[in-house]
């Protein structure tokens, strides 16, 4: 299983903006689907944005369609989040994880289960 380090979280308020990274130090990430996964207190782990890389393609949650961005940096095994105009309901423990690139973008981020997660990111956002 590909470990992860998060980082970027932070609190904010409503309307502001985060850059979260995701780092797999010493692992190639071509040939795997990386998706961002948030935990809310007491919630499940529920996909918010997935992304191939290899192609780039990507699939985002519909609360975050039009406010957050995924993208990679294939040189350097890292993964980011730009996510805009955050709201409270975003607020959560964000995590990274990678299936094999057999899965789509969608089976990723809605469908797939992973047995470990790595410590994540923290995300706050309230007035």
């Amino acid at each position: 299983q590909v470990l992860f380090v998060a980082s970027g979280g932070g609190s904010v308020q409503p309307g502001e903006s985060l850059r979260l990274s995701c780092y797999a130090p010493g692992f190639a990430l071509d040939g795997y689907v990386v998706g961002w996964f948030r935990q809310g207190p007491g919630e499940a782990h529920e996909g918010v944005s997935c992304i191939r890389i290899s192609g780039g393609e990507t699939f985002y949650r519909d609360s975050v369609k039009d406010r957050f961005i995924i993208s990679r940096d294939k040189d350097e095994n890292t993964v980011f989040l730009e996510m805009n105009s955050l709201q409270p309901e975003d607020t959560g423990r964000y995590h990274c994880a990678a299936a094999f690139e057999r899965f789509s973008v969608m089976e990723t981020c809605t469908t797939l289960g992973f047995p470990s997660w790595g410590q994540g990111t923290q995300v706050t956002v309230s007035a």
